[in-house]
């Protein structure tokens, strides 16, 4: 009996470890997926930051107002941020990756653009594991 205990126990801490593997597995995939935005952002490149976005007239952007669309976020990114004094230097930080499933999570972190005007604020963005990767 005693055994059989013993081996359900290891059977369980087995498990444990390899669902520990999978949910680090997936944030490090998701903190790529933000690195990738931060390096395309900081190129003055937005269309490989919105490669971060799920492609999507589902996508939804909630800041000043509301945005719908993977295109209408670009759109509004390629007006506000015309120039590189505006685009400055982005960078995420104190950055919280909580996975909720084999295909879903959300981000919560920080953000800041130094710039002439250092705008910063906080942002939660909601992540699904997509046939493209996480978006």
């Amino acid at each position: 009996m005693l055994f059989a205990v013993l081996c359900l126990s290891a059977f369980a801490v087995n498990l444990q470890a390899q669902s520990s593997d999978k949910k680090i597995k997936m944030q490090n995939e998701i903190r790529t997926v933000l690195d990738d935005q931060v390096a395309a952002w900081n190129k003055g490149d937005l269309e490989g930051f919105m490669k971060g976005y799920w492609n999507s007239p589902d996508t939804t952007f909630s800041g000043k107002s509301l945005t719908r669309g993977w295109q209408t976020v670009l759109d509004n990114y390629k007006k506000n941020y015309d120039t590189p004094e505006k685009r400055g230097v982005l960078s995420f930080s104190n950055l919280a990756i909580n996975v909720l499933s084999k295909d879903s999570a959300y981000v919560i972190g920080e953000w800041e653009i130094k710039s002439a005007i250092n705008p910063k604020g906080r942002f939660t963005l909601v992540f699904r594991k997509t046939k493209d990767g996480w978006r």
